[in-house]
């Protein structure tokens, strides 16, 4: 498929946006995939990084907000949402790092902010320690970069993501996804519950029904340690970074307080009750600040 072809995909349309993407490049001997892209607006361009079992439409109301400040690039990452599933492929954090480096480069993007919510902003900041040279500004938001992760939000994800990851029976419980278990575990990630709409849940379904996506599932929550590993690379970063954290997030204050101090120029908000998923519950929080630095 050519790149940036643009093509129908997803169920859950964003008003102003086209469906683009990238190609694998020539010499990758199979091991990248086509990646799927969201584009809207106009302005500098602005990258969005969604989260584990999330995907572009992650941003659905965050990019309206936006796209009149900005160029809005919304990725599904490597394997995830309508970006192709390649057998064999790796989902640790370096292997998602390239795919996002993958939409910069082959794009040609420069002056870009870059804005990823919890796997995304870990994949933002490394990003940005990569390509200094195309990367201006990079808001973080709830960081996923601790140990437990989303099995802090409830004793149904805690247990869900230990049966994924357990051998033997992981692979068979990837593929089972009840509705009302998607739902609950990320309800967990809310302050406000009522932020998760159903439309939403219907999409993610949609996605988790791709053949072999059960496996890219497995390979996210395997892949958690190399996040945790990537805040080494987090002092290398050039570009101003704004670290904004959910009151009630799964990290803890210690959590945050290591990455203030591995980024100490950062600036930093903490959104009242607000939980993991900003982008659902909070969107103008994070659209207020990008349309500031627009404006500086």
């Amino acid at each position: 498929m050519p790149a940036h072809e643009p093509r129908p995909t997803a169920h859950l349309h964003i008003p102003g946006t086209t469906s683009h993407t990238v190609a694998p490049r020539g010499g990758s001997d199979g091991r990248e995939g086509t990646l799927r892209y969201l584009k809207a607006g106009g302005g500098a361009p602005l990258v969005l990084l969604h989260t584990v079992r999330t995907q572009a439409e992650h941003f659905r109301h965050l990019i309206p907000l936006i796209s009149d400040h900005y160029t809005v690039y919304a990725l599904d990452l490597p394997g995830m949402g309508y970006s192709e599933i390649v057998p064999g492929a790796s989902y640790d954090e370096p292997a998602l790092r390239a795919g996002v480096e993958r939409l910069l480069t082959e794009l040609d993007l420069h002056d870009v902010t870059l804005l990823g919510e919890s796997m995304g902003a870990v994949l933002a900041l490394t990003t940005a320690a990569d390509l200094p040279e195309r990367v201006r500004r990079v808001v973080a938001v709830n960081t996923y970069d601790f140990r437990g992760g989303i099995a802090r939000s409830s004793l149904l994800a805690r247990a869900v993501v230990g049966g994924v990851l357990a051998p033997g029976v992981g692979p068979v419980i990837a593929g089972v996804e009840p509705r009302p278990a998607l739902r609950r575990i990320l309800q967990g990630g809310l302050g406000d519950r009522s932020a998760l709409r159903e439309e939403y849940v219907d999409e993610l379904l949609r996605v988790g029904a791709r053949p072999g996506y059960p496996t890219v599932a497995r390979g996210v929550y395997q892949a958690l340690p190399s996040l945790i590993a990537a805040r080494s690379r987090y002092p290398e970063v050039k570009a101003p970074v704004h670290l904004v954290y959910g009151e009630r997030d799964w990290s803890r204050p210690s959590d945050r307080d290591a990455n203030k101090r591995l980024l100490p120029t950062a600036e930093f908000t903490q959104v009242p009750k607000a939980g993991h998923f900003i982008a659902l519950e909070r969107p103008d929080v994070p659209a207020d600040l990008l349309r500031r630095t627009a404006q500086a």
